[in-house]
Parts: structure tokens; sequence; C-alpha cells
């Protein structure tokens, strides 16, 4: 169920560069969207929840409004823009339908532009539209600038609200405004995270709490398909698709519960080899791709299963695998490949990609839809398995399991390393630590047959698995008990 069905949306519309993006920021108290003094930076709708004062909402920044007379359904059928600004336009139209209030935001530094009067004309022949709309006034820094902004009261939207989004000046009036007109049935809510913070959110590493939501972040090269996949989850155009690299400029956070869980799914801008020659906009859009990846517990690599794999594709793995992320490869545009065998296919990826073959491989259609539905109860799975906590016990059975079935590999030396135990030292993800003799070394190899068996016997999917091989030290996360017990053996 997408974010925007749960509780009322509030709508920030207006022409370009009044400051939305800004506004929606101040609102969430997060910095989601990109802002600069470049036009048309918000290209696909950002969506977050906002609350204030027992209130919970969903805030939506639109792209700016480009020409009132395409927000009306006919003349985007039949309108002459590009293909981006057509879409753009389209979720404008779509959130003004869904939104319970419409912010209506005016820039007072510019003062009232003929967009600014088509727009109230709009409004005002839509009593529909009128009646959820909340006229506001941004850039406004002080009191002599207040008297000044008295002029769009000329718009004849009623009677504006004043404020600067920049210093948050006038947006607390504001929220106090639009939560009195919320519906009744919705937006009287207690928050279900009450008392998060947004660093508590994204904290992907560490003890996880039941009730945090799982961050899922789509991430990939240019044009693979990742906004399409977004699309189809969702069931409708929720973040913008087109064939031209960079349309995702910055990370598109939705979220959804499936199966009792809540899951936050983040589409992000494509990473591109040439990001350093890139825009600057687009530079913006990979450093927030990287930083959201940071703050995942999940990443879905979309490769596009139609070409090869490519050195970038390997990057992006690195990138996912040196900050400790738990992934699944989504091999898309399946619908293109004519000899459809997965287990050949499969096969062809890890050889490719020897590195990760404990990540699972979903085949799917974004376009189509074809098992996109799926995708979800791997992320559950996996979400169980970076969880995972084996006691002491279990990992002394299981230890006397392996070496009868492969004795240690010695690394130097000339013996055989003797393991005196394993245990788990944290999780999300999980982490080990083996404890060797003083004078023992043990090989690479055999460390890697310790990861592999974990995974086997304990069910860890898609998450990396931390092992550290000590020698003789007592270590903190033991009882005082059993680590005089190791010392004694």
């Amino acid at each position: 169920m997408p974010i925007s069905d749960r509780y009322p949306v509030i709508a920030i519309v207006g022409r370009t560069n009044v400051g939305k993006s800004t506004l929606f920021n101040r609102i969430t108290e997060r910095n989601q969207a990109l802002v600069s003094d470049i036009e048309n930076t918000t290209r696909d709708s950002n969506q977050a929840e906002g609350y204030w004062h027992d209130h919970n909402f969903t805030v939506v920044d639109t792209a700016g409004i480009i020409d009132v007379k395409y927000l009306s359904d006919k003349k985007l059928l039949n309108n002459p823009l590009n293909n981006i600004d057509l879409k753009t336009q389209k979720q404008v139209v779509t959130f003004l339908k869904k939104a319970a209030i419409i912010i209506l935001l005016v820039d007072n530094k510019a003062g009232i532009l003929p967009a600014d009067r088509d727009m109230a004309k709009f409004f005002q022949k839509r009593k529909e539209l009128k009646d959820r709309l909340v006229l506001v006034v941004n850039k406004v820094d002080n009191y002599k600038q207040k008297n000044e902004a008295a002029i769009f009261n000329k718009l004849g939207l009623g009677e504006p609200i004043y404020i600067s989004a920049a210093s948050g000046s006038g947006v607390g009036d504001l929220l106090e405004t639009v939560v009195g007109r919320l519906p009744e049935d919705k937006a009287a809510q207690k928050p279900k995270w009450e008392g998060y913070t947004e660093e508590d959110e994204i904290d992907g590493e560490g003890e996880p709490d039941e009730d945090r939501p799982i961050n899922v972040c789509i991430i990939g090269k240019p044009n693979v398909g990742k906004s399409s996949l977004l699309n189809s989850i969702l069931g409708y155009e929720r973040v913008i698709v087109s064939d031209i690299p960079h349309t995702t400029r910055e990370p598109q956070k939705t979220q959804i519960i499936y199966k009792d869980h809540v899951i936050n799914v983040i589409d992000t801008a494509g990473i591109s080899k040439h990001g350093h020659k890139a825009e600057r906009l687009e530079k913006y859009g990979i450093m927030k791709s990287l930083a959201t990846l940071k703050h995942a517990d999940i990443a879905l690599l979309m490769l596009d299963i139609s070409e090869d794999i490519t050195h970038q594709d390997a990057k992006i793995i690195e990138e996912i695998t040196n900050v400790r992320k738990s992934f699944i490869i989504l091999a898309n545009k399946w619908d293109l490949i004519p000899d459809r065998n997965v287990k050949k296919w499969t096969a062809d990826i890890y050889q490719k990609l020897p590195f990760v073959t404990w990540a699972p491989i979903h085949f799917l259609s974004a376009k189509t839809g074809a098992k996109v539905d799926k995708i979800f109860d791997l992320v559950l799975t996996i979400a169980e398995a970076r969880k995972v906590k084996l006691s002491d016990s279990q990992l002394d059975k299981f230890l006397k399991k392996i070496v009868k079935v492969h004795k240690p590999s010695k690394g130097k030396g000339i013996g055989h390393p003797h393991i005196y135990h394993i245990f788990q030292t944290k999780i999300n993800p999980p982490r080990f630590e083996v404890r060797i003799g003083s004078h023992d070394d043990l090989h690479f190899s055999y460390v890697r047959f310790i990861e592999n068996q974990l995974r086997a016997q304990f069910n860890i999917v898609g998450t990396p698995i931390g092992i550290r091989v000590t020698k003789n030290i007592k270590i903190h996360s033991l009882s005082e008990e059993r680590a005089a017990e190791m010392q004694e053996k």
C-alpha cells in the first residue's frame, strides 16, 4: 500500500523555482528533495510523511507547473511537450486529484507573474480544487516584505499565508492551518514510529528494532529499468520513466506495507561510469544514490539481462559489498530473452560475478510486471536472515559438524590449525569470530568454507557474513565463565 494511501495528502504545487522543494524539506524535516537554483530540478514527485500536533500526513513535492493549459487531462493527451515534461505535468494532475490540501506556492521576491494569474484563474474555475487550496507566499523574510506581499490578495484565492521556507519562518502557522483542514477520519493519528529521527529510520546496521521499516534501495546503471520497477510495484506511475539517462535525479522514497511489514522502497539515480563528467545535477543525483545505498538494509541491483554484464555493474556490486549490504540481483527485461532457461542464465551471471554467488537472482520484467510480485517475498526472507542470532550451543554443534566434513586448512606452518570456538559478535548483518591457537594460521579458503556452511545450515540468504579470525584473546562478548574456560583449553 503506497504511503499516500495511508494518510491524507498535502500537495505542494506552483510554477518552477518558487521554493517547493525547500518547503517540502522544511515540513518533513529531512533533506530528501534536491534543491538548486536551476529551473525544473524536480522532475519526479517527492513523497514523505509529515507530522504536526498529533496529525500524520503525506507531503508531495511536485514538479513546477509549466503552463496551466496542460493541467487538463484532454489536452495532456495531445500536447507538444517532450516526453519528460509531459509526464511531470501528468503527475501534477494526479496529485491535484488525490490531495486533501493543495498548497499553491508563489514567490514574493518575483511578485505576481502572468503564470501566477493564470494559475489563480485555473483554481477559481474549479471549486473542487479551490475548496482544498491554501495560498502560500514564500520568501517573506521580514515585516516589511510581509506588507509588500499583501499584493497577492489580488489573486482572489483567499488570505495568503506568509512564510520563508529557507528559514522556517511562518511554516508552523501554515501547518496549523493545514492540519485544521484535514479530513477528520484520517487526520488525528499517532505516528506509528513516534520518536524516530531520520537517522533511526535509515540506520541499517546493529540491533534491529522489530517495528523499524525495512529500507530497500533500487540501484543500478542508468536506463536499466529502476523507475519502471517501482511503478510496476505500486501499480501506477509513481516516478517518471523515459529512455533518457539520469531522468531520476534524486532518490524517490515510497512506503508500502507487505504482509504486515513496512518497507521503504527508494528509487535512485543511475550510477554511471561517466559520473565525474556529468552535469552538476547528475553528479548530485549519483552522490545521493550512493548515500541512499549506505543507509539501506537491502539493495535491489538491477541488471539489463538483454545486454552483457559490464565493468560498471561489477563496480556497483563492489559499492554494495563495501558497505556490507544485503542484496538481490534483479535480472530485468527477461521478456526480451528468447531462451528463458533460468538455470543456464543463473550460472552465466554467477560465472561473471563469482564473488557474490550468495546473492539470489530473480528474473523479471519491470515493463510487463512479470514476476515483480515475488520480489518482496525475497526481501522479507533476507530481512530475517540479517537478524539471525545463533546461540553459543548452536555454533558449538555447527563447529563440530563442519570440522568432521572438512579438516581446517593451514595457511602458514606445517600443522593443521585447531579451531577452539566460533561465536557471533553482531547481527544485522551477522558477524562471527573464530578463535584459533596462538601459533596457528587458518587459510582464507577455510574461512570462506565456514561462511558457506553458515549460509547453508542457517538459511542466511542474500546477506554478507563477516568472519574475523583471532588468536588467544579474551572476547568481551562472552561471559566471564566461558572466557575462563576458553583460556584453560
